[in-house]
């Protein structure tokens, strides 16, 4: 169910009287009968929050037989965050919904302007100067920011965490299996979950172009950023860091703060809603140093000859614009209408909202681990710190436990033997600001009676 409501201000509606010719809401209304209009207030509940109100329209539409949703656990690259309204509406507006590759600026301001403000926002994320107009996903932008690294310090080899997204490995594997370029993975330590900082220190040397890192990475875990970026930089080599939940950065340290050099992601969980793997929505920045090996594009701001500003596309180093031999990247095109929706959602956010949102996200998850950790049989194989994820060791096989609460609309974590056999017991669950604290016990309460009696 999607409900939208988009209130107007009392300067609205006076313009849309002023349109019509009435002077007050009253002459509105004036063939009502008196005797059928509402004497005074109604006797009104307390106003309600955007997430507030569809919850309770849901809660009822349950009671006249509609279906309910599933309570969702699972993360992992995809992230179910609320989306508000106002997100949908202004994206949907046709001269953005229907806009193609701003070619001509003087017909495509408003969507130059949408992209020069996204890019802004990823850098006020990330603590990056410069990014470009958007990429495909974060898996691909990831593979690309390891192109750009070998390009920038003309090396051919690749380190990259084991801790990263398999999906974006799988990805990155497939970017460089043509180019002659070494890809060696980084092992993460059995009883942390993060990357082993003696490894990397190991594999690094001058033949290294990148080091990429993910945190929080794929079990949730933070990682030792900092220490991690001195180890690639005392090489020569570039620091990339991805991102793969977004929101992560509304109370985390961003990346350009540690030393990363190259910052990428995945920008979904910013107004984009979870719709069977796409469209979604990579990001990318970098230092401006390193601007023009950067792919993709970059919209920037100008002036034309009255003085009055304006904004271009500045530099485009993809095979439509320049030559192919000088091209950065054969990216074709961009995720512009998913970066407007994250624009949108950022702005409504602001600093403040980002760092409320992502405050719920850990507090929320921390009870869920916290609940589930202290049930019999059960256990944290990563213990350290987390944002919206973390692992918990089962006494039954994940597959065995998921399908059980699938049969109570329950989708639980992640069947981490799906990338890593060993851990077959193990679930990758993700907590986010859409799960009411009910539903977070009622899962608690699920996995309890389910296991109930098994060491």
């Amino acid at each position: 169910m999607r409900v939208r409501y988009i209130p107007h201000t009392e300067s609205d509606v006076q313009a849309m009287l002023r349109a019509v010719g009435l002077p007050n809401l009253e002459a509105l209304f004036a063939d009502i009968p008196e005797a059928l209009k509402l004497k005074g207030d109604l006797n009104l509940p307390r106003a309600l929050s955007e997430p507030e109100v569809i919850s309770r329209l849901q809660e009822i539409a349950r009671m006249n037989g509609h279906p309910s949703d599933h309570s969702l656990f699972l993360g992992a690259g995809a992230y179910r965050h609320f989306v508000p309204a106002v997100v949908e509406e202004i994206v949907g507006r046709e001269e953005f919904y229907t806009a193609y590759t701003p070619y001509q600026a003087e017909l495509s301001q408003g969507t130059l302007q949408s992209i020069y403000e996204y890019q802004t926002l990823i850098c006020q994320l990330t603590a990056m100067e410069v990014a470009n107009a958007s990429m495909y996903d974060g898996a691909s932008a990831t593979a690309e920011a390891a192109l750009m690294a070998s390009r920038v310090l003309q090396r051919k080899r690749i380190l990259a965490s084991s801790a990263l997204h398999p999906e974006y490995l799988s990805v990155l594997r497939t970017y460089l299996v043509n180019l002659k370029m070494e890809l060696q993975l980084i092992p993460w330590g059995r009883g942390e979950g993060t990357t082993s900082l003696p490894e990397a220190e190991k594999q690094l040397n001058s033949e290294v172009a990148a080091l990429i890192l993910q945190s929080p990475n794929f079990f949730g875990r933070l990682e030792e950023g900092s220490q991690l970026a001195e180890l690639a930089h005392s090489q020569g080599a570039l620091l990339i860091a991805a991102i793969v939940e977004p929101t992560s950065l509304g109370i985390i340290q961003p990346p350009g703060e540690w030393g990363a050099d190259i910052v990428v992601g995945e920008g979904q969980g910013f107004g984009n809603p979870l719709n069977f793997g796409g469209p979604y929505l990579g990001f990318f920045a970098t230092r401006e140093k390193f601007v023009r090996q950067m792919p993709g594009r970059l919209v920037g701001r100008t002036v034309d000859t009255h003085g009055r500003p304006g904004f271009v596309l500045a530099l485009a180093t993809r095979e439509q614009h320049i030559r192919r031999e000088k091209a950065t990247s054969n990216i074709c095109t961009n995720e512009a209408l998913c970066a407007l929706a994250a624009t949108v959602h950022l702005c409504l956010l602001g600093p403040q909202g980002l760092a409320e949102l992502a405050r719920l996200n850990l507090q929320k998850a921390h009870y869920a681990k916290e609940k589930i950790s202290g049930l019999p049989g059960f256990g944290l194989p990563f213990p350290g710190a987390t944002y919206n994820e973390f692992v918990v060791r089962m006494p039954r096989s994940a597959v065995e436990i998921n399908r059980k609460l699938l049969k109570r609309r329950i989708i639980g974590g992640l069947d981490l033997s799906r990338f890593f056999p060993e851990m077959d017991d193990c679930s990758l669950f993700c907590v986010t600001e859409m799960n009411p604290k009910h539903e977070i016990d009622r899962l608690v309460e699920s996995l309890e009676e389910l296991t109930k009696g098994v060491k």
